[in-house]
């Protein structure tokens, strides 16, 4: 008896926010591997922010989503067939399987997890490529010095809480941006953070001036719009800020770019974007020293996991656009 394979696909390109009318549920039989390749069940599904960009059409850093195609999406899984030589039955294993139950794979862009270092969705987090996305934008983009400040927006996030936390750990002053009071109490309580600014409640740029008196030397933006550009009115002389995403503008119909640009010119500062892709001969050195530091405790990963299934993935994607997820989101969809 064949083991069906429930799939969501793109049905239609959204203009703003996704609808359930641009997604397509399938089911079909799983397909068995080859020669050379292995079946993986997938278990845990990655949440970003990213997987909007991926469904517009145009040139990107990586190619778009094509309608009917399955949605693009990184995950934990185990091998429950194999005929490859590298991957055996009950290997647990993450890559890019997309939004689907089943997954046939060459080895290609995969690699081995151990689920005895850490819970399995922590390697979709900060042992995966959030917490790589975090690493490699803020050490090898922003360079950050002992003693200088460093922001970050979309601080309760999956990259963000990593950001300041290892800005933290390089022994920089760390001010995140969150958005509403419980974020900016687990900001500073649980991930360490100097101090936290509620862009619901408080006016960004007169909040800056109070917790950044002497300027910002590195500002890593996971959002953009309005935020982005109360940040550009502190830069410090020679600031770096990193371009990590713009969660604000992502749904939107009229994209807002930044109108304090200027800045970068006045204070010799510069803006540069992280695409995580760039550094993958790296990976392992980013991982390696994320476990060491999560092992001394001193890096903490915390994860929201939505358990259910395939189908509840237009959902679950939703609840980042809501702000209504702390640290990494994930949809676990099998035990």
């Amino acid at each position: 008896m064949s083991t069906i394979n429930r799939q969501i696909r793109l049905a239609a390109r959204p203009v703003g926010e996704p609808r359930p009318t641009d997604w397509e549920h399938v089911e079909e039989p799983a397909a068995q591997p080859g020669d050379g390749e292995f079946l993986v069940q997938v278990l845990c599904l990655s949440i970003d922010p990213a997987m909007r960009g991926w469904m517009n059409a145009g040139r990107s850093y990586i190619r778009p989503v094509e309608i009917g195609e399955v949605m693009r999406a990184g995950a934990v899984g185990r091998v429950v067939a194999s005929r490859h030589s590298g991957f055996a039955v009950g290997d647990h294993v993450s890559g890019t399987f997309g939004v689907q139950e089943y997954c046939v794979s060459d080895g290609r862009g995969v690699t081995k997890v151990d689920p005895a270092v850490a819970p399995l969705p922590t390697f979709l987090g900060t042992l995966g490529m959030s917490g790589l996305t975090a690493y490699f934008g803020l050490i090898e983009v922003g360079r950050p010095e002992p003693g200088q400040t460093v922001v970050v927006s979309g601080a309760a996030g999956a990259v963000g809480s990593v950001v300041g936390q290892i800005a933290k750990i390089l022994g920089c002053r760390v001010i995140g941006i969150a958005g509403g009071e419980a974020k900016c109490r687990l900001v500073v309580d649980e991930f360490g953070f100097d101090a936290a600014i509620d862009y619901q409640s408080e006016d960004v740029r007169k909040a800056l001036r109070e917790h950044a008196p002497d300027g910002v030397d590195v500002y890593f933006d996971n959002v953009g719009g309005d935020v982005l550009d109360a940040v550009l009115l502190r830069l410090a002389r020679g600031a770096r800020v990193v371009v990590c995403g713009a969660i604000s503008q992502y749904n939107s119909t009229k994209p807002q770019g930044p109108a304090n640009y200027l800045s970068l010119l006045v204070n010799r500062a510069s803006m540069t974007g992280i695409v995580v892709f760039d550094y993958a001969d790296r990976y392992a050195e980013g991982i390696a020293q994320m476990a060491t530091w999560r092992a001394e405790g001193r890096l903490k990963s915390l994860e929201d996991v939505v358990s259910g299934s395939v189908a509840e993935f237009p959902d679950t994607l939703m609840r980042l656009f809501r702000g209504d997820n702390h640290g990494k989101l994930v949809l676990k969809i099998a035990d």
